[in-house]
């Protein structure tokens, strides 16, 4: 009974990551999950009380991943630079994964206080994997260059998943360009 329903449980944040992924958060409706999962609406009640949980339990199995995959990227660079451009390049090469656009669709405004920390403190262990490799090239303040630099990643970001007139890897290289001339001041 437990696989059971944790195979449903799976269907669900499934459904919830394309629904999110296609539509943003506005297309995360129960009537929607329960169409897609094939499970009556009164079922995706059991698991879940509300859009928040399902966006919040998505934001705890997703982002970790997510998050895991930048820094083990970060932690195959063997320069501070190389740290820096590893950073950026792998969370633009994960634009294309469905947990990513789906963790990128979630306006914070959805989320109650509880989610939003639990984001905050995963965005704050990608940021602070940066600031060490921003002391290391020697910033006053590395903390504030992470957040700028992440402003860069998360501007690239929407201009790939708008479909921009310019080459999703042009884009990237663009921002590669400007992380590195800004991260060394």
């Amino acid at each position: 009974m437990a696989e059971h329903r944790s195979m449903q449980r799976g269907a669900l944040l499934d459904a919830a990551r394309s629904l999110l992924s296609e539509g943003g958060t506005e297309a995360l409706t129960f009537p929607a999950l329960a169409e897609r999962t094939g499970l009556a609406r009164s079922s995706v009640y059991e698991y879940f009380r509300s859009r928040a949980a399902v966006v919040e339990e998505l934001c705890a199995v997703d982002f970790p991943v997510w998050a895991a995959e930048v820094s083990a990227a970060m932690e195959g660079a063997d320069s501070a630079e190389g740290k820096v451009e590893a950073y950026v390049r792998r969370q633009l090469d994960l634009v294309g994964d469905r947990r990513h656009r789906a963790v990128v669709a979630i306006s914070a405004a959805e989320l109650d206080a509880g989610a939003r920390e639990k984001i905050r403190a995963a965005h704050g262990g990608l940021v602070a994997m940066i600031g060490e490799a921003l002391c290391e090239l020697g910033h006053a303040e590395p903390r504030l260059a992470a957040m700028l630099l992440q402003g860069v990643v998360d501007a690239a970001v929407r201009r790939i998943e708008l479909g921009a007139a310019e080459d999703p890897s042009a884009i990237t290289e663009a921002a590669v360009t400007m992380a590195l001339r800004g991260v060394r001041g």
